[in-house]
């Protein structure tokens, strides 16, 4: 499944007072009416209790610049400039993110030795910049690179209406 180009997501939520996050690549919009998202946590991991206890989750979605966030919540910790986090719908979300959204928990699926958590957003936030993202392929990081959308390298069997540019 790595040859699918995925972004880079933050999960977290809180739980007693105490914010909790883990790096994800596996999230999905399931639905614009009602506006539904989806991650996919394996059982072992702590994450998966927290979003049952919590009953809510937030998804910070990492721009290219947020690497060291993404390694940290991975299980490699930044000590020297840890992320930071701020508040969205009373949930915590990774500082700078691209788009930043909290939901509250509407379903959950047992998917082998994953669940889907299914969330009905309750408040997004998207970076005023629009940054570039943090794009993961093969195992390894990436990210966008500009495209050359010219007549002349336009790929065989794309669409192309001969005008300048698309």
């Amino acid at each position: 499944m790595g040859e699918f180009t995925t972004g880079v997501v933050v999960i977290s939520t809180e739980f007693e007072g105490q914010a909790h996050a883990m790096t994800a690549n596996a999230f999905m919009s399931g639905s614009l009416e009602p506006p539904l998202v989806l991650v996919s946590v394996a059982h072992t991991a702590r994450m998966h209790a927290r979003i049952r206890q919590a009953q809510c989750f937030a998804i910070s979605i990492l721009c290219n610049t947020q690497l060291n966030c993404s390694n940290h919540f991975a299980g490699k910790p930044q000590t020297d400039n840890p992320p930071l986090f701020e508040r969205l719908h009373d949930l915590p979300v990774v500082a700078g993110a691209s788009l930043q959204l909290a939901t509250a928990l509407v379903h959950d699926y047992d998917c082998g030795d994953h669940t889907l958590f299914v969330g009905h957003v309750q408040a997004l936030r998207a970076h005023p910049d629009k940054p570039r993202p943090l794009l993961f392929h093969g195992g390894k990081y990436n990210q966008l690179a500009a495209a050359d959308w010219s007549a002349e390298n336009v790929p065989t069997g794309f669409w192309h209406d001969g005008h300048e540019g698309w």
